[in-house]
């Protein structure tokens, strides 16, 4: 009784959500009744050679960021997973003052693990795992690549491992504690039908509660057959949030086609990369290119100049040095702003 219980609340919590959504997108633009409202947007990506090598060592005034062709004002700067820094007017840099103080979330059950003084610091990694019974023959491997992923963090991260069958799973909630978090997802067991979509709108409207940057990486093994809402809607959520998703599926892409271009196109829009992992040592690769990213990666926040735009606004960053105006910049394409009475 207990588990059809939680089964329908999950599925409450979904329908609602989804139909929220829905009600969302079908309000005119031209409704008088609601405003746009975005405080701050944070922006994280990458910068490549021409030989794919990460390009470090760059400051804010080696770039520009542009919302809807209007150049946007950097608030704060990190790279990888060091501190923000506050941007002064001339694009040098300044330790911020104080953290800024924000409301406690659910998703963080330790305070000591992740308290006010660090919680701007390094990437709240959320790892999503497929515990379904698609997952059954490489459980064990999967598992391990996980945890090997989990001991090779920064220092600055925090973790929060979810797991999902047909019902999502907050086994180990947002902290620093490496051990606690393997723990956790050692007592993962396999489940049944596959509600990913479900499961992954759940888990990206935690990661939205917690401050600063923020990253989901879920690992799958492709097929979801339960689930409520659609892909495109979760990938609204991600994008609106400003939520890289990164993407691990252990299937093979020509015989999920179907999924593995969901896959792709929810990673891409996101920021985030997508890997087709079928052996063990793979999940390995791909978990160290999802390291070494975080590792690598810019973030910049700043409040949007007045926009009339309602509805989609891209993002562009550019290089202002013209020898580097080859290089390739892998960011979220651009965002929603929230809407409100």
């Amino acid at each position: 009784m207990k588990k059809i219980t939680g089964i329908l609340s999950t599925l409450l919590v979904v329908a609602a959500l989804a139909v929220g959504l829905r009600q969302l997108r079908a309000q005119e633009p031209e409704q008088p009744t609601f405003r746009v409202k975005v405080d701050m947007v944070v922006l994280s990506f990458t910068v490549l050679d021409q030989k794919n090598k990460y390009v470090n060592g760059l400051k804010p005034k080696d770039f520009k960021i542009y919302e809807d062709d209007i150049q946007e004002k950097p608030a704060t700067f990190a790279e990888g997973s060091r501190s923000p820094m506050q941007v002064l007017d001339n694009g040098d840099l300044r330790a911020l003052r104080a953290p800024v103080a924000t409301e406690a979330s659910p998703a963080v059950a330790n305070p000591d693990a992740v308290d006010s003084k660090t919680e701007a610091t390094g990437t709240n990694v959320f790892v999503l795992f497929d515990t379904s019974n698609y997952m059954y023959r490489g459980f064990v491997y999967a598992s391990d690549s996980i945890a090997d992923f989990i001991r090779g963090l920064d220092r600055s991260d925090s973790i929060a491992v979810y797991t999902y069958s047909r019902n999502l799973n907050r086994a180990v909630p947002l902290n620093r504690d490496r051990s606690g978090a393997i723990s956790g997802l050692r007592k993962a067991v396999a489940g049944d039908d596959s509600a990913l979509y479900n499961c992954l709108l759940l888990t990206l409207r935690d990661a939205a509660k917690v401050p600063g940057r923020k990253v989901v990486i879920v690992f799958s093994n492709g097929p979801d057959n339960a689930s409520m809402v659609s892909p495109e809607d979760v990938r609204a959520v991600a994008e609106d949030e400003g939520i890289p998703i990164y993407v691990i599926s252990t299937s093979e892409v020509s015989k999920d086609p179907i999924s593995s271009n969901i896959f792709k196109r929810i990673s891409a829009n996101t920021g985030g990369k997508s890997y087709f992992a079928k052996t063990w040592q793979k999940q390995i690769e791909a978990f160290e290119s999802i390291r070494e990213d975080l590792g690598n990666s810019y973030t910049v926040s700043y409040y949007p100049q007045p926009n009339p735009n309602e509805g989609f606004r891209k993002i562009r960053v550019e290089l202002t040095d013209e020898a580097m105006r080859k290089y390739k910049i892998r960011a979220r394409p651009g965002y929603r702003p929230q809407r409100g009475f």
